[in-house]
């Protein structure tokens, strides 16, 4: 099972950018999705989560306001909005699918993950 995402690249600070995740056929229409990110030398952390019918979102406190998380279970498709990017955001990172339907914010409710796209933001 493989959960394609895509939409990084280079950008510079106070810019935007849109990730996606392709979801394989309605797989996870009933999961909870999520954002998690890795920097080099960082452990994965927490960016956002949406439960199964868009109802819930969280976010980690440090990209709350600029980042927004969102689902279109028609197109199979999860979404993170990124506004106002900063160095710091700079990682590698993954869309995941949750074993259950909520908006889980720690890894280890997830069992399915992405191929992490690279984002870069320049000061």
């Amino acid at each position: 099972v493989q959960l394609q995402a895509s939409g990084g690249g280079l950008v510079q600070a106070g810019g935007s950018l849109r990730l996606s995740c392709a979801q394989p056929g309605r797989m996870f229409s009933n999961n909870g999705m999520g954002w998690f990110r890795q920097a080099p030398g960082k452990e994965r952390e927490f960016v956002a989560a949406i439960m199964w019918n868009g109802g819930t979102t969280r976010y980690a406190d440090s990209v709350k306001g600029r980042f927004t998380i969102s689902r279109d279970n028609a197109k199979n498709t999860l979404y993170l909005q990124m506004n106002s990017l900063k160095p710091d955001d700079t990682a590698d990172y993954y869309c995941a699918a949750a074993r259950g339907a909520f908006a889980a914010t720690t890894p280890d409710a997830y069992n399915y993950w992405g191929q992490g796209t690279l984002v870069t933001v320049s000061s």
